[in-house]
């Protein structure tokens, strides 16, 4: 019976490995029921993956197999265990699933917070193991960029549908209405956060764009450039308006300034209406209602909520992600 790595410690391992594993078919590991104890602390130290922190959730299958120690923390659960649920890492180690372990640790997290987590999940960029980042420490070496996806919200969707009645399923059934696939950077996930939660929750309440969405180039040479396609960090298509996010890491330097301002006007002349925002703006509670209202204006909607209660709310959502 192998040893099934769980919750943060899953999410610890994704992030360390990647999603090497997921691509490959074999793999996979078909239901399982976890065991019903862990008899063997050093073969927990001895295999454990290197990198994860201690103590190392374990997935256990009994109350009698929960105890204290510094090596594992046993994560009780006897529920269903549909296919997908765990991955083989080898050594007689498992690991859940970026969809089960997104699962498992809902109950532990703010929605919002869940929310950032499935952008994640479902984007092209890794986080650091332990969450120890700030939005502005956009660099190579705290954030990987242009990684696979770990899942989408499809499978996400196709996954909670086989877990329904699991303790957790209400909560992963709300967030996944307020995620998209595609998001390329942390900002990029808060951005879309900030600007398409409900009021009650501190968004603006705006449709949800399409994240880095590609727009062809129709005759590049007759419109003077040789990109025959950009891609759009936040675009709503029916309104033909785009977001490009400024990092200040990635998007300094007079050779990135002028990319970015050529990409703005090919878009431009291709009908797309582009509106550049900074981290410095996204984290000025006034100029990112400015953006919301623009983009409102755009859409044809209206921004309407109570000042006082959605203030309220808005302080809570940027505390959680900013």
């Amino acid at each position: 019976m192998d040893i099934i790595i769980s919750h943060k410690s899953a999410l610890e391992y994704w992030r360390l490995h990647g999603n090497t594993k997921i691509c490959d078919a074999a793999a996979r590991m078909h239901r399982k029921t976890p065991p019903v104890s862990i008899s063997n602390i050093a073969d927990i130290r001895k295999k454990a993956p290197d990198g994860l922190s201690y103590p190392i959730d374990i997935l256990v299958g009994s109350q009698n197999a929960k105890w204290k120690s510094e090596v594992f923390r046993p994560r009780v659960y006897t529920g269903p265990t549909p296919d997908g649920c765990f991955v083989s890492i080898g050594e007689g180690m498992a690991v859940s699933s970026p969809q089960y372990l997104y699962f498992q640790i809902a109950g532990e997290m703010p929605l919002a917070k869940l929310v950032q987590l499935g952008l994640e999940l479902c984007g092209t960029y890794t986080l650091p193991l332990n969450d120890e980042y700030s939005p502005e420490e956009e660099t190579t070496d705290k954030v990987l960029y242009n990684q696979p996806q770990f899942t989408n919200v499809k499978a996400l969707k196709a996954f909670a549908a086989r877990m329904k009645g699991v303790n957790g399923y209400k909560k992963i059934s709300r967030a996944l209405r307020f995620i998209a696939d595609g998001s390329a950077s942390p900002m990029e996930t808060i951005l879309f956060i900030l600007l398409t939660l409900p009021y009650k929750l501190g968004g603006f309440g705006l449709p949800a764009p399409v994240l880095n969405r590609r727009i062809d180039i129709e005759n590049p040479a007759k419109r003077g450039t040789r990109k025959t396609q950009y891609k759009c960090d936040l675009f709503w298509p029916k309104a033909h308006v785009a977001v490009e996010y400024d990092s200040d890491f990635y998007h300094t330097g007079a050779d990135r300034i002028a990319r970015d301002s050529k990409k703005s006007l090919d878009l431009e002349a291709h009908g797309v209406t582009v509106i550049p925002m900074t981290s410095r703006q996204i984290r000025n509670p006034d100029e990112l209602e400015k953006l919301a209202r623009l983009i409102a204006r755009r859409l044809r909607k209206r921004l309407q909520y109570k000042n006082l209660q959605f203030k309220k709310a808005q302080r809570e959502l940027r505390s959680l992600l900013l």
